[in-house]
């Protein structure tokens, strides 16, 4: 492996390990909330749009962006799961549920996509 590829590898989990020390820390504040805002930072966005970005067209990086936009939709619904389900189910179940549910949604999303790539928000 070269050396510049072994060293960007490295730079992209310490941000991931990053982002998951802050959110544990947050979720231990009085402000623990916040915790919900910082795995929406476009940590890997950034990463991806740079790969896209450097190795692709300026049209595949909107591309790249507008499949970003579409794929808020299964993340707002694994949200309401866990909104919904919360006070209903155990934590266990209340995230088995969630997950599935951004499953299925982003597996919609995905063999739809080919269909109607350019369709906007």
């Amino acid at each position: 492996m070269r050396r510049s590829v072994a060293i960007s590898l490295l730079l992209k989990c310490l941000l991931g390990a990053a982002a998951v020390l802050l959110i544990a820390a947050l979720s231990k504040s009085k402000s623990f909330y916040i915790a919900g805002l910082v795995p929406l930072f476009p940590t890997f966005a950034l990463i991806a749009h740079y790969i896209v970005g450097s190795e692709r067209s300026p049209t595949d990086l909107r591309t790249t962006a507008l499949f970003g936009r579409w794929s808020l939709v299964p993340y707002a619904i694994y949200l309401l799961s866990v909104y919904w389900f919360s006070t209903r189910l155990p934590l266990t179940g209340t995230l088995l549920i969630a997950t599935g549910a951004w499953a299925v949604v982003a597996a919609i999303l995905l063999l739809g996509w080919p269909r109607f790539p350019s369709i906007g928000i």
